[in-house]
């Protein structure tokens, strides 16, 4: 089986392009294996009503008439303005999932920018953050949310890591920091 090509981690790649998580709510990625080990493209045409991309390539779609939403942010520690993007979007997938609209929700793989978006659409939902990373590991992989700083982020809340990532001035900044 081929493994995603994330630096510096050894993840198997996902089995499907794509999971249901909760009625309605989808979650996958670019790229998935197939059974015979061979990493693939995964491209969108109009089996949703909403897709949201936090990664985006030329040519995955999805069809020009569907409804899209890109906020790329990185699979690493985020900004405040990019944990904005993702409580934006998490939002944005929690309307169309109470209207009944079927929406995907996609990063690279399929594992961690995804599913931070998707765990925080289910804690507005109402569900508690360790339930939904639990519901997203569940229904997409054990890989799922592997980065534990997003783990992090929906425990403490992203509204609130984004006040502190934005506190934080940072190394090289010209704030000394107190003794």
């Amino acid at each position: 089986m081929k493994k995603t090509h994330r630096k510096g981690r050894d993840v198997p790649g996902p089995q499907s392009p794509w999971d249901e998580i909760a009625p309605g709510l989808w979650m996958g990625g670019h790229f998935w294996t197939d059974p015979a080990g061979e990493l693939r493209p995964v491209v969108v045409g109009s089996e949703f009503d909403l897709v949201i991309s936090l990664f985006t390539r030329q040519g995955h779609g999805p069809d020009p008439f569907v409804e899209h939403l890109v906020g790329e942010v990185p699979d690493a520690p985020l900004t405040g303005a990019q944990l904005r993007t993702v409580l934006r979007l998490a939002g944005a997938a929690r309307t169309a999932l109470d209207s009944g609209r079927r929406i995907l929700v996609r990063c690279h793989s399929g594992y961690n920018r995804s599913g931070l978006v998707v765990a925080q659409c289910l804690v507005d939902g109402g569900l508690a953050p360790t339930a939904a990373i639990g519901l997203v590991r569940l229904g997409r992989s054990p890989w799922a949310l592997h980065n534990e700083t997003f783990t992090e982020y929906l425990a403490a809340g992203p509204d609130v890591a984004a006040l502190l990532v934005d506190l934080d001035p940072g190394p090289g900044s010209a704030v000394a920091p107190h003794p």
